[in-house]
């Protein structure tokens, strides 16, 4: 209803200047046809007088303009001769009101009798001030309407008319492909929601075919690729029991398994980013981090002990999300595990868990690092061959996902931090 709303506000600000602007066209035109109705009043009321004159000719004696509306008041042949007939108005007193009010003067010059008159003929005009008034009045009156007409084409006719669009975004936004949850496309008389309706059909099928397709090679690859490495690792473990050989041959079979070894690290890395990145882990729990970390640190021990480094927690609240369980271990092991392998050897690794961050400090190379690379895949920030450089590619994969910040810093010391939402 976002769309409606704005179209119903937009409408609201544009209608009020354009009644105004249409307001002062018509007041204008308005006191026009007024002044041109009240002008030819007074012309047909000096007809009405001139007429007059032949049956009661004491009228040309009338003086008072206030009494009678009209005044006679003589002037010369010259005066008459050049005299041009006007409009004009002015304020008069009226006693009855206490007040000046506006009237219409209308002067003429005319001839009776061989005499010269100049008459003035007076009448009483709208006020402007309440005319202005009662339009302002009206103008308002009609756009508190056209507003409320607005409002009710938007909530009742619009908004039916809409539904089908709403109805379906809402599907959309709740859609999770790795459900296979169907989408109920609403049937609508429209042509464009029609169209609508046919696109998102044929989108969802392909993602979901394409999805399916990637699960299943994903899959496939999985047992195809691990079951050879295992078997070609094995024979050749065999082999060097079994076989005598030179140093020359054992060192070049033990490169062929530290390659055949590292090139199965790099296939559950890749397998494990692909599962991540296509939503495979779906089953999510509150997972308490403060536990997670003393079991993951546990199994680090060894590893700890043979470089002379000690692992800590400091820990001021708990930390719980929720996340599925095999990822956050995932996460924690490969960000404690960079840490150990990375980390200077007599010096301590520090974990600092808060409500709403982890984070992990050790003291490694003596410079920082570039973070633009750091989380890059392939991307290794030392000579280990044994690393496949995936490690915290996977650890921001799973962090991506669950809305988590994991971010780098350095000061003296390298920390990497994990930043959880507030839910």
């Amino acid at each position: 209803m976002k769309l409606l709303n704005k179209t119903t506000y937009y409408l609201s600000i544009l209608l009020l200047p354009l009644i105004t602007v249409w307001a002062f066209v018509f007041y204008y035109a308005m006191l026009d046809e007024i002044y041109d109705s009240l002008d030819d009043g007074l012309e047909n009321q000096k007809d009405i007088l001139i007429g007059r004159l032949k049956t009661e000719p004491n009228i040309i004696e009338h003086r008072n303009v206030k009494k009678n509306n009209h005044v006679f008041t003589p002037i010369n042949k010259k005066k008459h001769k050049h005299f041009k007939e006007n409009f004009r108005d002015t304020l008069i007193y009226v006693q009855s009101e206490d007040e000046l009010e506006a009237m219409r003067i209308y002067s003429s010059a005319i001839k009776h009798n061989n005499a010269y008159y100049k008459l003035d003929i007076i009448t009483s005009m709208v006020e402007e001030d309440d005319l202005i008034e009662s339009l302002i009045t009206y103008l308002l009156g009609l756009y508190v309407i056209l507003i409320l007409s607005i409002l009710i084409l938007n909530n009742l006719l619009l908004k039916r008319l809409w539904k089908p669009f709403y109805h379906l975004i809402a599907q959309l936004q709740t859609f999770k492909i790795e459900d296979n949850t169907p989408i109920t496309l609403p049937k609508s008389n429209i042509e464009e929601f029609k169209l609508l309706n046919t696109a998102v059909n044929t989108l969802l099928q392909k993602s979901t075919h394409s999805y399916s397709a990637q699960k299943q090679f994903i899959e496939n690859a999985a047992h195809e690729l691990q079951t050879p490495l295992a078997i070609t690792i094995n024979k050749l473990e065999l082999f060097l029991e079994n076989t005598p050989l030179n140093d020359k041959q054992l060192k070049d079979i033990g490169t062929a398994l530290d390659n055949l070894g590292r090139l199965t690290r790099l296939n559950k890395s890749l397998l494990l980013l692909s599962k991540i990145e296509n939503q495979q882990f779906v089953n999510v729990e509150t997972i308490p981090f403060n536990t997670l970390t003393e079991k993951v640190i546990a199994d680090f021990e060894d590893l700890a002990n043979h470089k002379n480094m000690r692992l800590q927690i400091k820990a001021s609240n708990d930390l719980n999300f929720k996340i599925n369980q095999d990822l956050a271990v995932i996460m924690l092991t490969n960000l404690v595990k960079n840490a150990l392998v990375h980390g200077k050897r007599n010096n301590t690794i520090t974990i600092t868990i808060q409500s709403h961050m982890w984070s992990i400090i050790n003291y490694g190379t003596p410079h920082q690092l570039d973070q633009n690379l750091l989380f890059t895949r392939f991307k290794k920030t030392t000579t280990n061959t044994k690393s496949t450089g995936l490690g915290l590619s996977i650890a921001k994969a799973i962090a991506t996902k669950y809305a988590i910040e994991l971010n780098y810093d350095y000061n003296d010391a390298h920390i990497f931090k994990l930043t959880f939402p507030k839910k």
